[in-house]
């Protein structure tokens, strides 16, 4: 029977020890992120957002009281850079804390982000919802969603693709998410490709929450990304 050296025993448990630690710290720095943005995406909707309705209320009073004035042109602009502004801090807002997360769920959430996002790039999209897995924490859900975006995010930079489709699907405490393309696709067992810190952002992010994730891909024939959590009951 072969006898391990027993220098390489305490090698491999203080690798395995700090793995776990900065496993521990890692999802610790991605919770703090997620507090920040949240207090950010608050800050933005009450306090911005009122200063711009009352900017836009301010605005209706004057082009009331200048009727036929040659200012009614500048106060007309003046209304649609304000309309811009109030956008672009829904947009922000949106990005930082997912309203539809927070009020309708996972499978809403990513629904709407894939279809937009898809949209805006001129993909087909195609998202199944085969389980909700509505028992997630809040914390386990933003943490899928995030993986999702990011996931998403890789494959219009770099994948060339015409068609992308997600499902979502839960079973045995599992939730579940694969994410396809038909895109130009790579060697999944080079370390460095386009998009591999992306990966490695996803890989980081599902290990936090106890999780795996598997890549299936070759050059020219698309990429499939599968990654599940545990869930306390499905």
């Amino acid at each position: 029977m072969e006898r391990r050296d027993p220098d390489s025993t305490e090698i491999e448990r203080l690798v395995e020890a700090r793995t776990r630690e900065l496993s521990a710290f890692s999802a610790h720095l991605q919770a703090l992120a997620e507090q920040e943005k949240s207090q950010l995406a608050r800050t933005l909707h009450d306090e911005l957002g009122g200063l711009l309705t009352a900017a836009k209320m301010d605005l209706s009073w004057l082009q009331s009281r200048m009727s036929g004035s040659p200012m009614q042109e500048r106060l007309t602009q003046l209304g649609g850079v304000l309309d811009e502004a109030m956008d672009l801090k829904r947009r922000v807002v949106e990005q930082l804390r997912p309203s539809l997360l927070d009020h309708f769920g996972l499978p809403t959430a990513i629904r709407a982000h894939m279809e937009s996002t898809c949209a805006e790039r001129g993909l087909e999209c195609e998202v199944l919802v085969e389980h909700p897995c509505d028992s997630l924490p809040r914390d386990t859900a933003i943490g899928l969603f995030r993986v999702v975006q990011e996931g998403l995010s890789n494959v219009v930079r770099h994948s060339q693709c015409r068609r992308v489709k997600l499902v979502l699907a839960g079973e045995s405490g599992r939730c579940m998410v694969t994410l396809v393309d038909d895109g130009r696709g790579f060697d999944s067992g080079a370390l460095l490709q386009p998009g591999s810190h992306g990966l490695m952002r996803m890989r980081q992010r599902i290990r936090a929450l106890g999780g795996s994730m598997s890549i299936d891909s070759r050059p020219g024939a698309g990429t499939t990304v599968r990654f599940e959590v545990p869930v306390a009951a499905l």
